[in-house]
């Protein structure tokens, strides 16, 4: 990648974690309101715990899209760290190529789902459920486009990188 390239995605990669910190205050502003109605008030809203699942449904999704960076996905790795560049590379590929083979088989079907899911709307806000599923969509497509680049490096740039614990993070 050039510079420009960088600076680009250094700025994409900001933006996708201004977005999921701003659902994640919605989320919290609005389980502080649905306690206080509850609780507080003695009267429950619904609308509230609608509210808080579908951020919770599109946060995830979209962390796992945009933000989650390859190295601080959650894996099983005890015979990945201990294999040898040419081992690794090869492990690498043919997870990757599970995962796009399983994601494109399953996309169209996942398409006709939630495109069917438009005449079905939640409880309290009538949101339509096209719209809350779409999340998903959105996932697997960068999912994809993630694996295929990340394997277009493995085979053709060098080996990926022996996970080190010493840099890994509580994910916390």
């Amino acid at each position: 990648m050039d510079a420009n390239s960088r600076l680009i995605a250094g700025r994409l990669y900001r933006v996708a974690e201004a977005v999921l910190a701003a659902m994640m205050a919605l989320m919290f502003a609005v389980f502080i309101l649905q306690i206080a109605f509850r609780y507080l008030l003695n009267l429950p809203i619904g609308w509230t715990n609608e509210l808080s699942v579908m951020l919770w449904i599109w946060l995830v999704l979209w962390g796992a899209a945009f933000v989650t960076r390859e190295e601080e996905e959650i894996r099983f790795d005890l015979f990945y760290a201990s294999a040898g560049p040419r081992g690794r590379r090869i492990m690498f590929l043919a997870a990757a190529t599970a995962l796009i083979a399983l994601y494109t088989i399953s996309f169209r079907a996942v398409f006709d789902y939630v495109t069917f899911m438009r005449v079905e709307r939640t409880a309290y806000l009538k949101f339509r459920f096209d719209w809350l599923f779409s999340i998903y969509l959105v996932f697997v497509v960068a999912t994809l486009v993630r694996y295929l680049w990340l394997s277009w490096r493995a085979a053709f740039g060098p080996a990926p990188k022996r996970p080190d614990p010493t840099e890994m993070g509580s994910g916390t």
